[in-house]
């Protein structure tokens, strides 16, 4: 393991430990537990200077086991479960456009996590510019999963919902396919899915959770999920691990705590020193997601427009940027 990959695991789970992860509702995973009591005098092999960590198998013996040995088992949720989301947390999203390069490893980490098509994106990098005379930048937008939620007031049949941990899912088993959450929506963050949806291989069989967002069906909407299947086994959403930039941060405001997975830090502290804002928040939604303004940016953005694919470049035609070169 390299050492950026250390230090970036030892953040994670620094980060985890000051709250994201469940608590007292993290348990030790079955799998993990089957060893212990079968094989309890084996050696459990963690990562190289790994803290150790006491636990009591299912036979009665107390064993060491390396921390990241440790698995979390994530219970089966009922829909009251699903819908309330997780207890004492209210988690936000921070993005840091002074970083981003569109590498898009955020949109195809998002994809495979979600068995989404190529054509198919929950997140979506955006090439923008302010002014004329300003500098174009790339600007990454996810759900916004707002507080005070478009989509939710104008579905008809509660497919679309607000749990008390902020975020905002769909459920398509209640799902019409009437879109009105899509024109309701004043970001543009939803899909519909027109045709069959083709799954992955290890998507196949898998039971439907409006926390996963998978599997999706035919005549449906879906969008980002903030992925808080993920966040119930103390992981962190695919777009913030698949970046490695490390532009987007995710954290909890109650515990006033975000991570990028390489540094954790204060998420107000972050706001105010970095004059974070939010989109549009004239429209009343008040987003939970924020934006560091581009400013010190470590990157030209042409670099962004290298080696992309001829159907995704032509997505940036009609942005100011080009519209200006051409005049």
């Amino acid at each position: 393991m390299t050492k950026n990959k250390k230090n970036k695991e030892s953040s994670r789970r620094k980060f985890l430990k000051s709250g994201l992860a469940i608590g007292a509702g993290t348990v030790i995973g079955d799998s993990l537990l089957s060893s212990c009591s079968t094989t309890s005098s084996q050696e459990i092999i963690g990562e190289e200077n790994d803290v150790k960590i006491k636990l009591l198998t299912t036979d009665g013996k107390i064993i060491e086991v390396p921390e990241s040995a440790i698995q979390a088992a994530v219970p089966e949720l009922n829909d009251k479960e699903v819908r309330i989301g997780i207890p004492g947390r209210k988690f936000v999203m921070v993005i840091d456009l002074a970083k981003c390069k569109n590498v898009r490893k955020c949109i195809t980490k998002c994809q495979e996590g979600h068995g989404l098509h190529p054509s198919q994106e929950f997140i979506k990098v955006l090439l923008m510019q302010d002014s004329k005379d300003s500098a174009p930048y790339w600007f990454p937008k996810p759900c916004f999963h707002c507080d005070q939620p478009a989509c939710v007031k104008v579905c008809p049949v509660d497919a679309t919902f607000k749990r008390q941990d902020g975020i905002v899912l769909i459920d398509n088993e209640r799902c019409v396919g009437c879109k009105f959450c899509v024109a309701g929506c004043p970001y543009s963050a939803r899909i519909f899915h027109w045709d069959e949806v083709e799954l992955p291989e290890r998507f196949v069989g898998q039971k439907y959770s409006p926390e996963t967002s998978v599997p999706a069906r035919k005549g449906t909407v879906s969008k980002c999920d903030f992925c808080p299947d993920q966040t119930r086994e103390g992981k962190l959403p695919h777009c913030v691990t698949g970046c490695p930039m490390g532009v987007i941060y995710f954290g909890d405001v109650n515990e006033d705590t975000v991570t990028n997975g390489d540094e954790t830090i204060r998420f107000s502290d972050l706001i105010k020193d970095r004059a974070g804002y939010r989109y549009l928040t004239d429209l009343g939604t008040e987003p939970l997601v924020y934006y560091l303004p581009p400013v010190n940016r470590q990157f030209e953005f042409e670099s962004g427009l290298e080696n992309l694919d001829e159907e995704v470049l032509k997505r940036y035609e009609n942005t100011p940027y080009f519209k200006n070169k051409t005049e």
